[in-house]
């Protein structure tokens, strides 16, 4: 059974990652790596540019399919040592989460729904994950496992 996340980080380290083909979460930790599955479903919500300072996005910037969950470090500085899996990330848009906020079940009826962002990882149901693939137009690859997918194009 496939599981659905929402990973929260900044667009430039989105990015990285996209081009990467990894996620990590909570600047590096294990614990929420050690969560996901092969098949899990990611979405990345950035609410700014840059980590520090930066323009507001306050959107989603990146989907994905958990491909190979074994944890592995990789040294990005001195000292600093993530602990990060490999996803294969689709095309997409970015979408302004504004538009979905009444729509999700994490958000709808709770104007204190950027509290649960501050976690910078946590779980979504089905639904929710869908919803956000159908506002990204994401194109899904034929033959990926999980929820219905395809129909998220």
């Amino acid at each position: 059974m496939s599981r659905y996340w929402i990973g929260v980080a900044s667009r430039d380290h989105v990015l990285k990652g996209v081009e990467g083909g990894f996620c990590q979460y909570c600047h590096g930790m294990a614990w929420p790596i050690r969560k996901l599955s092969n098949g899990d479903g990611i979405v990345y919500y950035s609410p700014r540019t840059e980590r520090r300072g930066g323009d507001p996005v306050q959107g989603f910037t990146a989907i994905g399919e958990v491909t190979d969950n074994t944890p592995r470090q990789v040294e990005m500085a001195p000292g600093f040592v993530p602990m990060r899996c490999t996803v294969e990330f689709v095309s997409c848009q970015e979408t302004p989460i504004r538009q979905l906020l009444d729509h999700l079940d994490f958000s709808r009826g709770n104007p204190n729904w950027g509290y649960l962002m501050r976690r910078g990882f946590f779980e979504i149901s089905q639904a929710d994950f869908e919803m956000i693939a159908q506002a990204m137009k994401a194109v899904w690859q034929t033959g990926q496992s999980g929820a219905d997918r395809s129909s998220a194009a």
